[in-house]
């Protein structure tokens, strides 16, 4: 049987906000005796709200009022009343991110939908969902390739490189098209961010708000952004302006990128010259034609994305329910939980020694940087099917060091296992922590990077738990 479900994704980024309404068709393809097997069949945008600037009370905080009234306008225009909307997301990005009243925003704009996936997406989080929507995490595993997404904004450029449709890597600088604005009538500039001045200080400049400047002048800092992104993916040696730029973390590149694609605002002034420079007030179109005369498009092949400007738009979270394996370890009280994100371990991370998968662990851990003492984070392992007693051992003890934070957190540990481990590996995650914290771990369910999870309280006399994994639906 057949089932509708509408879901709507809002974003509320650094330059702009906008809303997608998407019609999902979902169907139970096993048999009447089986236990359900539902799937995704067919998905479809059925309306694009306008593109808005994101509006803002000051530089420090958002214009809540604002952005709900952008919102209840755009359900009004496409037809749609909060209570027909059965799933979604709604997701603060880049520089607003670190707005002061970020998560009361978030809060003002759940009741528009059914269960929401409601986060702040840090920095690398959102280039991972940006490098999805672009379609590269999927291409290269496709091609079997190496392809690095750079997300150009107007606050920062969040970067995911995939391998072989694994997220291996991430980064965020603070490059966008709005770090500098321009009064469009007479050129004067009237922000300057705190990096910028820094910047135009180092190649020579004088700058400050109230300076009058013409095109050739901002091409001069946009050129050295699009040298500090070609420094980045490993075209040329990194500078002290890469160090300066980078917003948490380097790449590593220790490894080689074949493909570049472009999203963001940004990447849609890489192929369009506008009749005036500045028609946004600010420098987006001069940082697209640098990357374009750049070595980023010159020495790297381009993968043109699913999406641009549109690829952090949730657009929404699509509905993949599932039952767990049948042999699991779970905390009942801790169930139900929603909205878990994923921190799914690569099949390269799984073949390092157990001390460098902890350590790999932890650094992805920071992907979610955890707001409080009761965030959530689930850990996806593929596994073993017959791990020995001493692998399970030391796999636990791993992801008992790399999972620090949550274990001194009051959040439970969840583990998900695509293997079917989950009882002997949560009966040993419990020893190992005396039985004083709260566990679940579940298997014979497979996750993403980018996916969120809910699970259900225990069915069929505690032997399995519902879920759901809320993958975010990019390819339109």
């Amino acid at each position: 049987m057949k089932e509708d479900i509408l879901s709507v994704g809002i974003d509320i980024g650094t330059s702009t906000t906008q809303l997608v309404f998407s019609n999902i068709i979902i169907e139970n393809k096993a048999s009447i005796v089986s236990v359900p097997m539902i799937s995704i069949v067919e998905k479809k945008v059925i309306y694009r709200s306008e593109i808005y600037f994101t509006p803002l009370l000051s530089l420090t905080e958002i214009d809540a009022i604002g952005v709900r009234k952008i919102i209840e306008g755009e359900y009004k225009k496409a037809g749609i009343r909060p209570e027909d909307v059965d799933t979604g997301a709604v997701i603060i990005t880049g520089e607003t991110a670190r707005k002061e009243n970020a998560s009361e925003v978030l809060k003002s704009l759940s009741g528009f939908a059914g269960e929401f996936v409601v986060a702040t997406a840090g920095p690398d989080l959102e280039g991972i969902i940006a490098g999805k929507g672009a379609g590269a995490g999927e291409f290269s595993k496709q091609k079997g390739t190496v392809v690095a997404n750079l997300d150009i904004g107007g606050g920062t450029t969040n970067i995911s490189v995939f391998k072989n449709g694994d997220v291996i890597d991430t980064a965020c600088l603070d490059i966008g098209g709005r770090l500098i604005k321009i009064n469009k009538e007479n050129s004067e500039v009237t922000y300057l961010s705190e990096k910028m001045k820094q910047l135009v200080e180092r190649i020579g400049l004088k700058i400050s708000v109230g300076s009058k400047l013409d095109k050739n002048e901002l091409e001069k800092i946009t050129n050295k952004m699009a040298e500090v992104l070609e420094e980045i993916v490993g075209i040329k040696e990194p500078s002290k302006e890469l160090e300066l730029l980078i917003t948490n973390h380097d790449l590593r590149r220790d490894y080689e990128i074949e493909y570049l694609s472009f999203t963001g605002g940004v990447a849609d002034c890489i192929s369009n010259q506008p009749d005036n420079w500045f028609q946004f007030e600010d420098v987006g179109f001069l940082l697209g034609k640098s990357i374009k005369d750049s070595k980023l498009t010159k020495e790297k092949k381009i993968l043109k994305p699913a999406e641009t400007i549109r690829a952090t738009v949730v657009g929404a979270g699509s509905h993949t329910t599932d039952i767990s394996g049948s042999t699991i370890d779970v905390s009942e009280d801790v169930l139900p939980i929603k909205n878990i994100p994923i921190l799914k371990l690569t099949e390269e991370d799984e073949k390092l020694s157990f001390d460098e998968m902890s350590k790999v662990i932890a650094d992805k851990l920071k992907w979610f940087g955890l707001e409080d003492n009761k965030q959530l984070v689930a850990l996806a392992i593929k596994g073993l099917k017959s791990g020995s007693f001493k692998y399970i051992q030391e796999l636990s003890n791993s992801i008992i060091n790399g999972m620090e934070e949550i274990i001194n957190s009051n959040a439970p540990l969840i583990v998900i296992a695509e293997s079917d481990m989950a009882k002997v590996l949560g009966q040993t995650l419990k020893t190992q922590l005396n039985n004083k914290k709260d566990i679940v771990c579940i298997d014979s369910i497979k996750v993403s990077d980018g996916d969120y999870i809910d699970i259900g309280k225990p069915l069929a006399e505690g032997k399995v738990v519902p879920v759901i994994v809320k993958t975010l639906l990019f390819n339109y």
